[in-house]
């Protein structure tokens, strides 16, 4: 990771400032009008959830991300969450990745808008998924590999005996998870029981295979792999042959 100025997060806010007194000036900051049914504009375009979004970056905030999206008011939102179908994955220094309906696009303070959603695609330069991911068992007939969660790498281990994705507590916090707003729950080991936290994963990439809104649990407790449990598990068709095992993407 690289180091920050001194003076990194003045800059970043100074460039946000700049960035909404430009977008005030060309009116992209514009409160929208009322909707008849009081949605915000975009909220309810046709295709729902599938239309694209116009995003802007307005600036960082700690973990939240300040969108301004298809010309609503600005609007901070942590990574995780979800603001006008646009989902913040992750941050890093002034830029962010933001998901909405299938597609990942990096988004950057002061830069221009971005399109991202079904829409935006043009002649498959999107890079869409093969929605199948293939995997070789190892050592002891395990499968594993590595994946990303919110854009973070990790090392995961398939476990179809695991109610959800399970993962340490340093990974929680390396990926930025904010898991003690999660429910707090009471976990049973080898060893007794322990505490963790119940937590939605924005994004779950193995391959080139996004799952999205993945319920998960945070140990507390350092794990050596993330367990790759049903609830990410149940997205998929699985076929193992041999030594090969398919997951074939239903949803």
């Amino acid at each position: 990771m690289a180091k920050k100025h001194p003076d990194d997060s003045g800059l970043r806010q100074g460039r946000a400032v700049f960035t909404l007194l430009l977008l005030a000036s060309q009116g992209l900051g514009a409160a929208a009008q009322p909707q008849a049914n009081g949605q915000a504009a975009g909220a309810g375009a046709p295709g729902g959830q599938s239309a694209s979004r116009t995003v802007v970056l307005g600036g960082i905030m700690g973990n939240k991300a300040l969108l301004i999206i298809n010309g609503n008011p600005p609007k901070a939102v942590a990574v995780g969450d979800t603001y006008l179908g646009v989902t913040v994955v992750s941050i890093q220094g002034d830029s962010a990745h933001v998901a909405q309906a299938g597609q990942t696009r990096s988004v950057r303070v002061g830069e221009a808008p971005v399109s991202v959603g079904a829409l935006a695609t043009s002649g498959g330069a999107s890079g869409a998924s093969s929605g199948k991911i293939v995997m070789q068992a190892g050592s002891g007939g395990h499968f594993a590999g590595q994946g990303q969660i919110n854009g973070k790498s990790f090392q995961f281990l398939v476990d179809t005996g695991a109610t959800a994705v399970a993962l340490g507590l340093e990974d929680a916090k390396r990926m930025g998870l904010n898991y003690l707003q999660g429910q707090q729950i009471q976990l049973a080991t080898a060893n007794g029981t322990s505490r963790g936290w119940r937590v939605k994963l924005a994004l779950v990439r193995v391959g080139d295979v996004d799952v999205y809104d993945v319920d998960a649990v945070v140990t507390s407790s350092d794990m050596p792999y993330v367990l790759l449990g049903n609830s990410f598990l149940t997205r998929f068709q699985m076929t193992r042959t041999n030594e090969t095992l398919v997951l074939v993407k239903r949803y």
